[in-house]
């Protein structure tokens, strides 16, 4: 790996991201809540959300993952409130598609992601940047799940 492809893929933008990640910490009694981690770098991020039918009311995260996984983080934790699941599921799978196939970046309102696209190379890293959109998506279903029960 070339020194300006590691400059390029911890950029400013990026490491400003991760160090400004919205809604860290736990939800008290939230309805729905799940950890995921990635098994080759350790990554874990943990989510808590409330919902009101399928809108994100509350949300809380916990990151402990590399700088690529925590701007992700960010971006989703800037948008999330307010998101049904099939808008975080979309914008999982326009973000995994932009990693693995070039594909564009996800729409509104994670196109904010579209910063994380010189990971494509670095296939390593592209389970870290999923895991907040991962959590985010098994805390709904649990959430879901539960109102169900």
């Amino acid at each position: 790996m070339a020194e300006t492809d590691l400059i390029k893929l911890y950029s400013q933008k990026i490491l400003a991201l991760a160090a400004d990640i919205p809604h860290l910490g736990k939800l008290d009694a939230p309805a729905g809540s799940a950890r995921k981690r990635a098994p080759l770098c350790g990554s874990v991020v943990s989510v808590d959300v409330d919902l009101d039918g399928d809108e994100i009311t509350r949300f809380a995260q916990d990151v402990k993952a590399c700088a690529l996984g925590q701007a992700a983080a960010a971006v989703l934790g800037q948008a999330v409130i307010g998101c049904d699941r099939a808008t975080v599921a979309r914008g999982r799978a326009q973000l995994a598609a932009m990693l693995t196939e070039g594909g564009p970046a996800p729409d509104a309102p994670f196109a904010d992601l579209e910063i994380l696209s010189a990971a494509q190379g670095f296939a390593n890293r592209h389970a870290s940047i999923l895991l907040a959109f991962d959590a985010t998506l098994e805390a709904c279903d649990a959430a879901t799940k539960s109102a169900c029960a």
